[in-house]
């Protein structure tokens, strides 16, 4: 078991807190020592909300330390283990969760469960092995195939099923219950700006920024009732990005240094104060730059992303139109 973030960290302004206090909250992936689930779950006991759902899946251990270490300083935190993947068991814990936070629903939902590839040249052939066999060679090139698109399939599987899922269950309480939600899921700046290697991951962290307005549009007249918004977030320093913190071939083209997870903690919570009908349907954008007047530190600042998509009419297909008669 462990727990080795400094909670004090976590501890903003009042202005910052504002997004999350009095707020019931549920953090997807908030067991992982030293993870962003981690961060938020932190941001949000230590800054003021009513009650701390913190959620994993395989990282007990890790998710009960988070629990006590919340609940010694007198947040109403409490666990909650399912695979966002597997729907009985989300459902299941439906009834739990909203009797855990006074029999009410919780109305700040953070999606932040993810999972990166360890790393695949995605589309390229496998570099031959000196006097390697053929057969041997077919056998190793079809093993590397089937374990790469294993590990994307759990990757966009917890991403894009476990989003979807949890959007399902809680706008719907929400509605049932007339009581409003607010809905964030945490992308990441490699959905606009692919890197290399992680195909699931950039498709998965693609795909979530569609859900805001894909929830909107459903919901119809009870739209008013959930809010949504993206975060895309450039590397923070976690478990999965630590053996890259001191390279910045990695992290160089976006930023001088990784965010720390209280740093991308702050930010966070800095956009969640921000009125609701600001951020509703947005994605918004995490930029780390040099900070000229204080060096070897960084200036965070926010930017909103917008897709301009467009529908131009093909000439060649304008004039040779496909007619049909009844």
């Amino acid at each position: 078991m462990a727990f080795t973030v400094e909670p004090d960290q976590y501890r903003f302004n009042d202005a910052v807190a504002a997004g999350v206090r009095g707020k019931r909250v549920l953090i997807t992936g908030a067991g992982k020592d030293g993870g962003m689930g981690q961060a938020f779950a932190l941001a949000a006991g230590l800054n003021g909300a009513e009650s701390v759902a913190v959620h994993f899946h395989r990282s007990y251990e890790d998710g009960f330390d988070l629990v006590n270490k919340l609940r010694e300083t007198g947040v109403n935190a409490f666990p909650l283990q399912a695979d966002v993947t597997n729907m009985r068991d989300l459902w299941a814990s439906r009834s739990y969760v909203i009797e855990q936070m006074g029999k009410k629903t919780p109305n700040l939902i953070i999606c932040n469960s993810g999972l990166s590839e360890k790393g695949y040249s995605f589309g390229r052939a496998l570099r031959e092995v000196e006097d390697e066999p053929k057969a041997v060679r077919r056998a190793r090139v079809r093993q590397h195939f089937i374990d790469s698109l294993e590990e994307s399939r759990d990757v966009l599987g917890t991403k894009i099923d476990g989003f979807m899922a949890m959007t399902h269950l809680w706008a719907g309480e929400a509605v049932y219950h007339n009581d409003p939600l607010q809905i964030v899921y945490i992308s990441s700046r490699q959905a606009v700006d692919p890197g290399v290697s992680v195909p699931g991951y950039v498709i998965a962290n693609w795909a979530v920024l569609k859900l805001p307005e894909v929830l909107r549009v459903n919901l119809g007249k009870n739209a008013n009732l959930v809010s949504a918004f993206s975060v895309l977030y450039p590397f923070v320093r976690t478990g999965m990005t630590d053996e890259y913190a001191a390279n910045p071939k990695v992290f160089g083209r976006w930023q001088p240094r990784m965010l720390e997870t209280h740093e991308a903690a702050q930010a966070f919570l800095q956009m969640l104060a921000r009125p609701a009908e600001e951020t509703n349907g947005g994605m918004f954008e995490v930029m780390v730059d040099p900070d000229q007047a204080n060096e070897g530190g960084v200036r965070v600042t926010w930017k909103q992303v917008t897709f301009d998509v467009r529908e131009e009419t093909l000439p060649w297909s304008a004039e040779e139109a496909l007619v049909y008669e009844k």
